[in-house]
């Protein structure tokens, strides 16, 4: 481990964005002000996300504040899906609002709110993916409940503001459970340990996670599944994302969907990783695959009958999340790794289609897809970025959501669930189906009469092109860095020096795995080499 002030460093462009923000006047030049600080602010996650991103790869796990900060291969999936999807909704935000603000819907003081809020959300979730002690990454998820939902009701409509005291009341009566977990925990690991101060680190946990009362352990696991899962949106803990991923503004909706879920997920992850350790796989699994099978299957069936665009694309972020849980019930390096994969790959279509509604809005002016017809006509770079990315949520090939949910669906039949496998992947035929409803007719429909004709401008078509490259590059070719983390991911949830090649279906596997011993998947997995990071930390 390499002590380093990386960890710290990246919490300085979004909490100093957020003080300038707030303690200046929102009116003239002080708005343009405002933009210019959330720029540098999102930049700044960007960079250092990369530079973590880039000592990780190379073997070095980063620590600061004495351990309390720590990004190990785990952690830098999810800080990386902060800073390229925090920077491209952040990018797109800047023409977003500034539309709403001159249409009327939003004024310089609600501007004030949106990129002081948005940039202390961002802090808040770089907080819950550092974190290693146990009760600094509960306060942290606990944070991102305050930080976003003055985002949700920032219109001050009675749908959204509804939706912020919902998302409020259920999220922090949820992760209430989740800190029930943290202290089962703490005082699990500080009895065993007999450090106190240690004992509240991760990394003490995991490495001691063999002499833990498994009793107190199943209880723990229980709680944080309850807790942390109510964030992350699995059934039937999910009431409160429907309404504010809808009532959000839409870059905000993508945040949400595309990075907070994942914050939620990386702390079960971690707390699944404790409870492997001192009991076994048996349990945890068994909860995590009955959640993720009800997931899918609720939300599938509500996501079909939904009118409106953006709590359709709400629904399909339920029932993906289901999809990582069932990855992580199934287990192996094979489920682990399929299970991260397809967390990177659903941040990115995602983030595509949520950008893409708010496109629709701006041309529009409403969600109601039974009144959006014609996109293609009226907005076609719009339009076509709109296909791509309900194609890809779709699970077709070559997009990157059709890699991923291929390996989950393998993992589950070679661990032998294969009419689980079945059950859900006939209810995810529910799902695209009402995706290429939207295609055929809300894309490709007959456009209203009067409808002026125009794209809207390349402030917010920029990100989306970056993001549609994204979600093409991962279907096509998993970079060989991607696929180096995702294995060390997996080797260090799992406590093993082992590891599975990630590659595309047609993308040729690295030479070490041909070398290796083939388990014979069609999806071209193999046994890799032995995984050089250091699994326990």
């Amino acid at each position: 481990m390499v002590s380093s002030n990386l960890p710290l460093l990246i919490f300085c462009g979004p909490l100093l964005a957020a003080a300038i923000v707030f303690l200046l006047p929102s009116r003239g030049f002080f708005l343009r002000l405002f933009e210019g600080a959330h720029l540098a602010s999102i930049t700044c996650v960007l960079v250092f996300s990369i530079m973590i991103f880039g000592r990780v790869i190379d073997g070095e796990n980063v620590t600061a504040f004495g351990e309390w900060f720590y990004v190990d291969s785990l952690g830098a999936i999810f800080l990386m899906l902060i800073g390229v999807v925090g920077f491209l909704t952040g990018l797109y935000s800047l023409s977003y609002i500034r539309h709403d603000f001159k249409s009327g819907e939003i004024d310089g003081g609600k501007m004030k709110l949106y990129y002081g809020f948005f940039n202390l959300f961002l802090s808040t979730m770089l907080l819950a993916a550092t974190s290693n002690n146990i009760v600094m990454m509960w306060v942290a998820v606990e944070a991102t409940t305050l930080g976003s939902a003055f985002l949700v009701g920032l219109y001050a409509k009675k749908s959204s503001l509804e939706a912020a005291w919902k998302y409020v009341i259920i999220c922090t009566v949820g992760v209430a459970f989740g800190l029930y977990g943290t202290v089962l925990s703490y005082a699990n690991g500080s009895e065993v340990i007999g450090n106190s101060e240690s004992a509240i680190l991760w990394t003490t946990l995991v490495a001691h996670a063999s002499s833990l009362d498994p009793t107190v352990v199943k209880l723990s696991f229980v709680f944080v599944l309850i807790g942390f899962g109510t964030k992350a949106g699995l059934f039937p803990m999910h009431a409160w994302l429907p309404d504010a991923h809808s009532e959000a503004p839409s870059p905000v909706s993508a945040l949400l969907s595309g990075v907070l879920l994942k914050c939620a997920l990386l702390v079960i992850i971690r707390y699944y990783a404790i409870t492997i350790r001192a009991i076994g796989p048996d349990f945890p699994q068994l909860l995590l695959m009955t959640l993720g099978g009800l997931s899918i299957v609720v939300a599938s069936l509500l996501f079909y009958v939904q009118q409106d665009l953006k709590r359709k694309l709400a629904y399909s972020s339920v029932e993906h999340i289901g999809l990582m849980a069932l990855g992580l019930g199934v287990g192996g390096p094979l489920g682990i790794g399929a299970a991260l994969l397809h967390a990177v790959n659903h941040s990115f279509a995602k983030a595509l289609l949520f950008c893409g509604s708010g496109n629709v809005l701006m041309k529009y002016g409403t969600r109601d897809l039974r009144s959006v017809k014609g996109l293609l006509r009226v907005a076609p770079v719009s339009g076509l970025l709109m296909i791509a990315g309900a194609l890809a949520l779709a699970g077709f090939p070559p997009f990157n959501i059709f890699v991923s949910e291929f390996m989950v669906f393998a993992a589950g039949i070679k661990a032998g669930h294969l009419g689980l496998m079945v059950i859900c992947a006939l209810f995810f035929t529910v799902t695209v189906g009402g995706l290429i409803q939207i295609i055929s007719g809300s894309v490709l429909g007959k456009c209203p009469e009067k409808m002026p004709k125009g794209d809207v401008g390349w402030g917010a078509l920029a990100p989306m092109v970056v993001l549609c490259g994204l979600v093409l590059t991962m279907g096509v070719a998993i970079p060989q860095s991607v696929s180096k983390l995702l294995q060390n991911a997996s080797a260090i949830v799992l406590g093993e020096q082992s590891s599975v090649a990630i590659v595309a279906p047609w993308q040729a596997q690295p030479e070490a795995a041909q070398k290796s011993e083939s388990q014979a998947l069609p999806l071209a997995l193999a046994t890799g080499t032995p995984s050089q990071t250091e699994t326990n930390p």
